[in-house]
């Protein structure tokens, strides 16, 4: 079986080839567009499996065809990685709201994008039982139980810090802003601001020893999980 389509879009040629040449060197489909228009055309017709997008594009610029990639029934579960000269926190915050799966800053290393992209379809492949165990070897996620285990131990969480671990750890690489971490897991009747996510954040830590390091900060944007640490 052909490994994944992956569509590059960037108005800068040289950026276009030296993707182009690394994605099928290690054996993927790559199509190309250098516009925003064409991108929306070749999401169409060459169905890809995750798409590989540049911010400032002439015509529809790339926050546009994030944007409309995420509201098309046919594109909205395609994984995006954002590769961009546009690096400041209100320019990452906004593309990970609009819906990207990851962002990298120009200028990049072609290994951490080519890592970040086996990661984005690894977690595309992930089985839809939610109530599947995650393991991700010294420590066990079980949601259906509640429950978390380094090694043979159980780890006692309060209902807020599993929750947050549970919706990091079911998308490692997946950058998440403190708002939307708040918005997805707080109480109804409980009040919860975005400055107490780092709070649950550290304590969580805590609990997990060296598994903590599977939590990583993305200074001024947010958290994200690991699914690999550093021995």
């Amino acid at each position: 079986m052909g490994k994944a389509k992956i569509l590059v879009v960037d108005d800068e040629e040289d950026i276009l080839d030296l993707v182009d040449y690394n994605l099928t060197k290690e054996g993927y489909q790559v199509a190309r567009a250098d516009t925003g228009e064409k991108a929306l055309r070749k999401l169409q017709d060459d169905q890809p499996d995750l798409v590989i997008l540049d911010l400032m594009l002439p015509g529809i610029d790339g926050l546009d065809v994030c944007r409309q990639i995420r509201t098309n029934p046919v594109t909205m579960q395609v994984p995006i990685i954002m590769l961009t000269a546009k690096g400041t926190e209100a320019d990452i915050v906004s593309g990970l709201e609009l819906g990207a799966d990851d962002y990298m800053i120009k200028p990049f290393s072609m290994r951490v994008v080519l890592a970040r992209v086996r990661a984005a379809l690894r977690r595309k492949k992930m089985p839809a039982d939610e109530s599947a165990p995650l393991d991700f070897g010294n420590l066990v996620i079980y949601p259906a139980r509640h429950a978390v285990h380094i090694g043979a131990r159980e780890t006692q969480l309060t209902a807020r810090e599993f929750r947050i671990l549970l919706m990091l750890a079911r998308r490692p690489g997946w950058v998440y802003s403190r708002e939307q971490i708040m918005e997805n897991t707080q109480d109804s009747a409980v009040d919860y601001s975005s400055r107490s996510v780092d709070v649950h954040v550290m304590s969580l830590r805590k609990k997990l020893g060296d598994c903590g390091a599977h939590i990583e900060t993305l200074r001024g944007v947010g958290y994200r999980f690991k699914d690999t640490i550093d021995e």
